[in-house]
């Protein structure tokens, strides 16, 4: 969690400083203080939601190699497999790096870390590690990689909707 916080710190402070590019008309949108504190908020909130539901797949996924696996196990692996992910969102403050080449570099770092995570913390049965080790990488690969798909085309003007939302939420407040 404190990871998630300082990132998200970086990423509200770079846009409110430096601004987003925006696709439908090629300029940076600088956001209100208030916008980019609900949207990190929201942020912060869906990433938890996509970790909590990365650990029940690897559970799930974990039952059907004929282990009994906890869910802390499944949680433990799932959060330190991803810290590499949530690190290098600190890049996602400056507007000239696409947050698809944080993503690809970080979802990288997590398969490795996945690699030598799964057997240590799981302790699958030796014939099932590399199984579920390979069926817990792309599960996590299509679950952060839809999630990021999500934030990059919200960044980009592309959810209307939800970004009335925001601002309507980021009037409520006062600073």
């Amino acid at each position: 969690m404190p990871m998630l916080l300082i990132t998200a710190g970086a990423e509200g402070y770079g846009l409110v400083r430096w601004g987003r590019e925006q696709m439908n008309v090629n300029q940076l949108k600088r956001f209100q203080p208030s916008e980019a504190v609900v949207y990190e908020f929201i942020h912060v909130l869906f990433t938890v939601g996509l970790l909590l539901l990365g650990a029940r797949i690897i559970k799930s996924v974990g039952e059907t190699f004929h282990g009994r696996h906890s869910y802390t196990q499944a949680f433990t692996t799932t959060a330190y497999g991803l810290s590499p992910l949530f690190l290098l969102r600190l890049l996602d403050a400056f507007p000239s790096i696409s947050p698809w080449t944080t993503w690809s570099i970080g979802i990288v770092l997590c398969v490795s870390v996945l690699y030598q995570g799964v057997p240590r913390v799981m302790m699958p049965d030796p014939p099932h590690a590399f199984g579920l080790y390979l069926m817990s990488a792309l599960l996590l690969i299509i679950i952060t990689g839809l999630g990021r798909f999500v934030t990059a085309w919200y960044l980009q003007g592309h959810f209307k909707p939800l970004d009335e939302v925001i601002s309507r939420l980021a009037a409520q407040l006062r600073f």
